[in-house]
């Protein structure tokens, strides 16, 4: 090589250099470009962990007694009560008070309403004072008669000593006899105003309006200044009652049965229930009796159902479907209630090859590992891990992790 040769060889390449230059600019713009996408990407997972997960809730139900048996008959009805009433006054007048609202818990004698009470009260004064009168002329009656018995002893020592007449004696005698007499009818004069002031105070206790037995309100049927009636009177100017008291205690249900299949149906027979409110929560109830009776036109005859369970949830005329039981004797054993607890199939899901379902803690879910055991139409029993009244949420979605924040959603 010459020396032209060997000086080309030692010249530097100024596009190498340009371009190595380029590739180290471009690295810092690289690098936090990748931080911005971290960032970006842990902000979202904890956006998406912070953000609540809609979910449906349920409660975890006791097996009803007999929940494992078969079925023998359906029939729909409504929920009653044995003990309701409409309370109203005994007589007409003008409220001048009215205490209840729907949905208070009154007790028995308890006051739900005031009438005006003026003219009570002024009968009541007049009879009271009358009642005073009486008595005081009773007392008037007795010293006049105490007086006139010591007359008559008078006229008798005199008359034994001849210092008086025969007729002066008969005179005070009959004086105590006639006074005797007027004590004996102002007494029962006495007794008339009494009667008359008892009169008086109950008209005055008729003016408030009292529960007749301890309940729950349901209908609040007349306000201040309204005129109420125990009769019904033209015009509808006049309520005929203050409220409405149900017993939530006597609530049962009656159902009714097609007369073709009445057969299948018997007292003390076991009943699982369905509100149609609660299409989850089986209620354990057996029939109270069979009204003998049927109705001509539906072709059907009533049965009253006794609810085993008491709980607030149950109100009157809410819908409801019943499934007569097979009873013990039928299937050669008592039916003893199945261990464990009923929850919605759909709320038992597998995570990690185990069965869990999520129960509800608050506002976070909390999965819990739990053993089934035998499926009841759309119920699955849960032998082990769950207690009677936990909730849980029905059909889990895929994404609801171990302590995510869950909004419960109110049912329709």
């Amino acid at each position: 090589m010459d020396n032209g040769d060997l000086l080309k060889e030692l010249r530097i390449d100024r596009t190498q250099r340009d371009d190595g230059a380029a590739h180290r600019a471009r690295w810092p713009w690289i690098a936090a470009a990748a931080a911005l996408a971290l960032v970006a990407a842990v902000g979202a997972a904890l956006l998406l962990r912070g953000r609540a997960v809609a979910v449906d809730a349920v409660t975890a139900v006791a097996p009803a007694s007999g929940a494992g048996a078969a079925a023998v008959l359906d029939a729909t009805g409504y929920v009653t009560a044995r003990r309701q009433a409409t309370v109203s006054a005994q007589i007409t007048g003008t409220l001048t008070e009215v205490l209840i609202e729907e949905g208070d818990r009154v007790k028995a004698g308890q006051v739900l309403a005031r009438l005006d009470d003026t003219a009570q009260r002024a009968n009541l004064a007049t009879a009271e004072a009358g009642l005073a009168a009486a008595q005081a002329l009773l007392g008037q009656y007795q010293a006049q008669l105490a007086q006139a018995r010591r007359d008559l002893v008078r006229q008798q020592d005199l008359i034994g000593r001849k210092l008086t007449s025969q007729q002066a004696l008969e005179n005070a005698r009959t004086q105590v006899e006639t006074l005797t007499a007027q004590l004996a009818a102002q007494r029962g004069q006495i007794e008339l105003a009494r009667a008359q002031v008892r009169g008086a105070q109950v008209q005055l206790d008729y003016t408030v309006v009292r529960a007749p037995f301890a309940g729950v309100v349901t209908d609040k049927a007349a306000q201040v200044g309204e005129i109420v009636s125990p009769l019904s009177a033209g015009g509808g100017f006049t309520r005929t009652g203050v409220g409405t008291i149900v017993d939530m205690d006597s609530l049962e249900i009656e159902v009714d049965v097609n007369e073709a299949y009445i057969g299948r149906v018997k007292a003390g027979q076991p009943v699982a229930a369905v509100l149609d409110a609660y299409p989850d929560w089986k209620i354990p109830a057996e029939v109270i009796a069979i009204i003998p009776a049927a109705d001509r036109s539906k072709a059907t005859v009533k049965v009253r159902i006794a609810l085993k369970a008491k709980d607030p949830r149950i109100v009157p005329d809410m819908g409801v479907k019943v499934s007569f039981l097979e009873e013990p004797s039928a299937r050669g054993a008592t039916a003893q209630a199945p261990a464990g607890v009923l929850v919605p199939a759909s709320a038992l899901v597998q995570r990690d090859g185990r069965d869990v379902v999520f129960v509800i803690d608050g506002e976070r879910a909390r999965r819990r590992a739990v053993t089934p055991g035998q499926a009841f139409a759309d119920m699955r029993q849960i032998t082990g891990g769950l207690d009677v009244g936990e909730r849980v949420v029905r059909a889990p979605p895929a994404e609801l992790a171990d302590g995510a924040r869950i909004a419960v959603q109110p049912r329709p």
